[in-house]
């Protein structure tokens, strides 16, 4: 896929979502953060049910080491995984307290020592709190940079990596948030909705669904 394309296909999605963003529910990095670990396997909108009765309660590191393990839990609990979930929020708290006075460091140095936190939701911090360029490859941008040709790679970071290349740097701040929403409402897994996609005639799929 040749430049242009590339930056007609960004055109076109950034006209269609002027103003896209994550879909978990929060105020602070710190309820982000928290809301990005507990999404892993899980649906935002699980996480957000969650987060509604859990941040009023507790939404600082503090507040959540005062609920305990078993407190958390309780408010946690439908969501897949809590049991280790509930294991590392608790320890990345404490290490946010000792070591970052509490708040969310804005590197990913820091934020992957923390418990909990990989490459991954690293990046979302990054991108979604501080604003910074990074692009958190999840399956959703995994497929549909290689359905459409964008950015073909066999793992998340090769794909990662040649998304940081390819994006046209006028994009790239939103371009992580764009290809999530295009691939979780047009660009779905099992039957792509290619007749109704604003970029179907640049997309370099080739068993596009019809009507």
């Amino acid at each position: 896929m040749n430049a242009a394309k590339r930056l007609e296909i960004f055109e076109r999605l950034a006209e269609a979502m002027p103003e896209p963003t994550t879909e978990l529910n929060y105020n602070t990095p710190f309820e982000l953060l928290i809301a990005v670990v507990l999404s892993a396997q899980a649906t935002d909108v699980g996480v957000n049910k969650a987060t509604a009765k859990l941040f009023p309660v507790a939404n600082t590191p503090e507040a959540i080491l005062k609920l305990g393990l078993d407190g958390l839990k309780t408010y946690i609990k439908t969501i897949g995984l809590y049991n280790s979930k509930g294991k590392h929020i608790i320890t990345l708290c404490q290490q946010l307290l000792n070591n970052h006075a509490g708040q969310v460091p804005d590197t990913r140095e820091a934020l992957e020592k923390l418990a909990g936190v990989g490459r991954k939701t690293a990046n979302v911090i990054l991108n979604t709190a501080f604003g910074q360029h990074t692009i958190a490859v999840d399956t959703h941008i995994f497929r549909v940079s290689n359905r459409m040709g964008i950015a073909p790679g066999k793992n998340v970071l090769e794909v990662e990596r040649k998304l940081e290349k390819f994006v046209p740097k006028q994009h790239k701040k939103n371009a992580h948030h764009l290809l999530i929403l295009h691939g979780r409402y047009t660009c779905v897994a099992r039957k792509p909705k290619c007749p109704n996609c604003i970029i179907a005639n640049l997309c370099e799929f080739k068993d596009k669904t019809i009507i």
